[in-house]
């Protein structure tokens, strides 16, 4: 499983909000089969089992950013392509959370 965590900060805009870029963002990746992901307030985090599909997303959130009119989009991408177990970023929290020695 592939996980990746993308940061895209528009630049080049009338306005210091950036949520109707990252609503666009997500809007196309909604149909990528397969894909699974989370916002946060950071950015996203997206996960599938083909390191090309997670590609594909980044460029698609990438360039629909620009689609919606910014002039320079400005991206920080994480990738963690682990193949010897099956698992979700979720159960990455979970593992660290069951490790911690004060539970919140």
């Amino acid at each position: 499983m592939a996980v990746a965590e993308l940061t895209l900060i528009p630049i080049g805009t009338k306005t210091t909000s950036v949520s109707k870029y990252i609503a666009g963002a997500l809007d196309s990746i909604e149909k990528i089969e397969g894909l699974t992901y989370e916002l946060n307030p950071m950015g996203t985090t997206l996960a599938h089992d083909d390191l090309k599909i997670l590609y594909e997303a980044i460029r698609r959130m990438q360039e629909s950013v620009f689609e919606n009119g910014a002039d320079r989009v400005y991206s920080v991408v994480k990738i963690d392509d682990r193949r010897d177990k099956d698992y979700t970023f979720k159960d990455k929290v979970t593992s660290v959370n069951e490790k911690r020695k004060i539970n919140n």
